[in-house]
Order: C-alpha cells, then structure tokens, then sequence
C-alpha cells in the first residue's frame, strides 16, 4: 500500500479479503476495511496498491509532482518512505512501473487530462522529492494519477493476447460542484477511449477530458485504465456507468445514483 504521506506499507496478498468472481459489477460490500492491513495517521489514506518489481513505483501528487522510485526498498522493514512531499501535498496515486513504454496519466480538477510515457521520468532515490508532472492553472490540483499499459492506452490489441481477453483502455470523468456537501458532489459522469487523447510531455498543460454542465465547475472522480471500468457506491453497491463516447471533451449524462469508488475489472492471479 502507498499511502497519502508518501509511506509504502508492506502487506501480504494472501491476508487481503478475495471477492467471487462474477458477470458484471462486482459488490465491494464484502470487503474489509484497510486498517486492519495498515495503521494510518489522522488524515492519512490509501493513495494506491501495487506490487514491488524490479523497475521501481511511481507515484503523482496533488500537486502534480511525479516521481519513480528506485527499487532500493530495506528488506528488513515492512514500512518506509517514498518520497519527501512539499508542504501541504500529498500522493494522489501510485502504482508499479512494469515497461518503459508504460503511459503516466494525470487527470486534474479542472477536467484536464495529461498523458506521457514512463521512460521521460528518471529513476529516484526514496528520500527524493520527484520532479514536475503536469503543469496545473491556478487554483486546480491533480484528482487521478496512474500507469496503462502503452499498447491499450493506443487503442490497438496487445500481440500474442488472447482472444476476448484484451480491452483498450478508457477515462471514467465525474463532474460536480466544488464546495458540494458529501454525497451530492457528483452530477454526470462520462466514459471515453484513451486514445482519443493525444500524448503530449511531462510538465505540460494536457487537453480537455471533460465539459461542464450548469452548476459543474470540478471533476470530483476520475480513473484511466483497461476497460471495462466499474463503479460503486460509498457502501460498495455496483453503480452502472455509460458505453463509452468518442468525444474527449464532451459533457457526461447525468447520474442516477450517487458514485464514490472508480477502477478497473483486472484480478489477481
């Protein structure tokens, strides 16, 4: 687990709850809260799960810092930090680095999406404070960041992959209106292919990913990655979410029921 404050904290596989398999939405009702995997610290939470291979972590923050990690972990410790965070930010996301070719993916609050390959960030020591990811306008900050793997990320099928076992990859985007009360933040969501958005490279701007409605001004969820996507409610209950759309900068249909939980439909093997 890498958490907000930048720790990685060890934790078995085998100890984590499994959920059956099953067609559709899966119910994250059956899950176990994650302290009992982790101690956190008053405002600290999960920022992402990943394995620890042989090229390293890489993590985004609010902020739009980005950093990878060298795989120089102590083996005699199941906790440590990561990365030396600025005042007042925090680790958004992280996940593992398993090809050169992997895209970074930063999605902003200001419905700005920036995507750039994993080989434009060079390899940091732990106590390292990462370098510039996606340059922020005034006032917005990072919602999602995260890895997808190039080919999906390009929209074309991974050689050698199974028939009926590859999905390009896909943006999930919830908008709503900051300052909301818990619960009613959310107002439309919208699903597009990834590659309908253009690479462009580190440190810049990005492109539109989403056009508010009326009485939208935020993206308050957002994730990238394999489709399909799934959603849940704040209790666990699956939440349907719209065929994708090809237009990257078109508005979202409107919710039915609240969403607070975005991933993806990959399994442990």
């Amino acid at each position: 687990m890498v958490t907000s404050a930048g720790r990685l904290v060890k934790v078995a596989v085998m100890e984590l709850p499994a959920l059956p398999p099953r067609a559709g939405a899966v119910s994250l009702a059956g899950g176990t809260p994650v302290t009992e995997f982790a101690v956190l610290e008053r405002g600290e939470t999960v920022a992402g799960l990943c394995t620890v291979n042989g090229r390293g972590v890489v993590l985004g923050t609010a902020g739009g810092v980005v950093k990878r990690v060298l795989p120089e972990y102590p083996q005699n410790r199941d906790e440590f930090e990561l990365i030396t965070l600025r005042p007042g930010d925090r680790v958004v996301g992280a996940a593992a680095v398993d090809s050169e070719s992997d895209e970074l993916v930063f999605i902003t609050s200001d419905a700005q999406l920036l995507r750039f390959p994993a080989s434009s960030v060079r390899p940091q020591g732990r106590a390292a404070g990462g370098m510039a990811g996606v340059r922020l306008s005034a006032g917005a900050s990072v919602v999602w960041f995260g890895t997808v793997d190039a080919a999906a990320a390009a929209g074309v099928p991974v050689p050698g992959s199974a028939p009926g076992t590859y999905s390009p990859a896909v943006v999930v985007t919830v908008a709503g209106r900051a300052g909301a009360l818990p619960g009613a933040a959310a107002a439309s969501v919208k699903v597009t292919p990834l590659h309908e958005f253009p690479g462009k490279g580190r440190a810049t701007g990005g492109v539109r990913c989403h056009r508010f409605l009326k009485g939208e001004d935020v993206l308050v969820l957002a994730w990238a990655g394999p489709a399909p996507a799934v959603a849940a409610s704040d209790s666990g209950a699956p939440v349907d979410l719209p065929d994708p759309v090809g237009r990257r900068d078109g508005s979202g249909v409107s919710l039915r029921r609240q969403l607070a939980v975005l991933g993806g439909s990959g399994r442990v093997p």
